[in-house]
């Protein structure tokens, strides 16, 4: 590969000239956790482990507790403390979390502390680059459970800029970015919450829409709907799955509108057993480990055909289809409820009790309007979602450019 002028081949890739490489342990001191497993309290000062170690700034939301004996024996070497930097070693190894608070803590086994002696965000940026993920993952060892030596992070081989102005800039440009996540993390999850609120309102008639009146009528799920099994072609059967039906299965059902699928199956396979959902319908996840957390609905907006796992409810007249889908999706966790009551631990929601659980019901007319609602903040959340990916992939690209020095902000 040519090289352009003023830039350098080394064995982390092409640099600029006047850039450096170095050794982790010349650019932070490298601290080991204690090995060994404490006991844990109901209170105390937070234990970090490497569970606990994520992507973006440490969170010790969560963290299992030590009292202060313990605290006191695992920080004896060193306490952690605000632009340090931990690193897991063993299972998610490699993983750094940039300490952003003043708040004691200290570190479980198998993790590491950096103290940096570079300006910290740049450290951290570098760590999370392509190049120093793939050493981390050249340099990992272990069959199954990966994990990292102290010596294979202390030799992790850093591309560095000549001055500090430049590794300051660098961080400052990627940490604007971070800030922009942040902010649409933040507001997602509020407009969450908001719509979660909204449906709770709308779906039980405690707000109604402006404009709209008229008693609910009380009815079951299988008043307004019938109910259809799904099945699974034969999987001796090549020829049955060489198609182009989508055949929806439990990861199928993670979108609320369904209409495609990796797996594809042929109008032999749906003759031979299987059976299709015709748009407007409900699907359902009935069966499966899942339905202990939560409960997987979608609504058919184009024929598909679907597995055993799931049942299809195909609305009648009086229901207006996106509604139904909604109201399941606003009554899950009392759908939950029937799913422990049926004792069993893989999962099951039995069709007899879904047939009777009782429901309330609204005019066509306010159905349509409740179901337009939630449409327009289910659209509004998607958009800030695709905002939020597209900044993500700006954010890789940006590393990219940055941390190689291709593009030089100074």
């Amino acid at each position: 590969m040519e090289v352009k002028p003023g830039y350098k081949q080394t064995e982390v890739g092409v640099i600029p000239e006047e850039w450096g490489i170095v050794e982790l342990s010349d650019t932070a001191r490298v601290i080991d956790s204690l090995h060994q497993t404490p006991s844990f309290a109901e209170d105390g000062y937070p234990m970090v482990r490497v569970t606990d170690i994520k992507p973006g700034n440490l969170s010790c939301v969560g963290t299992l507790m030590v009292t202060e004996e313990v605290f006191s024996e695992f920080t004896k070497n060193y306490k952690p403390k605000r632009d340090d930097i931990v690193l897991s070693r063993v299972g998610s190894y490699g993983v750094s979390s940039f300490v952003e608070t003043d708040e004691p803590f200290c570190m479980g086994q198998n993790t590491v502390v950096l103290q940096p002696k570079l300006p910290p965000r740049f450290l951290y940026y570098v760590l999370n680059s392509c190049n120093i993920r793939q050493q981390i993952e050249d340099g990992s060892y272990g069959s199954g459970y990966k994990s990292l030596s102290l010596k294979n992070i202390k030799e992790l081989r850093i591309p560095v800029p000549p001055t500090e102005a430049e590794q300051r800039a660098i961080a400052t440009a990627l940490s604007d970015v971070d800030g922009l996540l942040g902010g649409l993390d933040r507001l997602i999850a509020k407009k969450r919450d908001l719509k979660q609120a909204t449906m709770q309102q709308l779906l039980t008639g405690q707000t109604r829409i402006p404009g709209v009146h008229g008693e609910w009528e009380e009815t079951t799920l299988g008043e307004v709907a019938t109910f259809l099994s799904g099945g699974t072609p034969s999987r001796s059967n090549d020829d049955y799955w060489t198609g182009d039906i989508p055949w929806i299965s439990a990861s199928s059902l993670r979108c609320f509108e369904i209409w495609r699928s990796d797996s594809k199956v042929t109008k032999e396979a749906v003759a031979a057993g299987s059976k299709m959902a015709p748009v407007g319908s409900s699907l359902l996840l009935v069966r499966g480990s899942a339905l202990h957390n939560e409960i997987l609905c979608g609504l058919v907006t184009k024929p598909v055909c679907f597995n055993q796992d799931v049942k299809a409810l195909v609305p009648r007249p009086q229901v207006v289809p996106r509604f139904l889908t909604l109201l399941i999706k606003g009554i899950a966790e009392e759908f939950l409820k029937l799913v422990s009551s049926a004792g069993n631990t893989a999962g099951v929601l039995d069709t007899k009790l879904l047939k009777a659980f009782a429901i309330n019901l609204p005019s066509i007319h306010e159905q349509t309007a409740i179901a337009e609602v939630l449409t327009e903040m289910d659209a509004e959340l998607a958009a800030l979602e695709q905002r939020r990916e597209k900044t993500r992939a700006l954010k890789q690209a940006m590393m990219q450019e940055l941390l190689t020095g291709r593009t030089r902000l100074l």
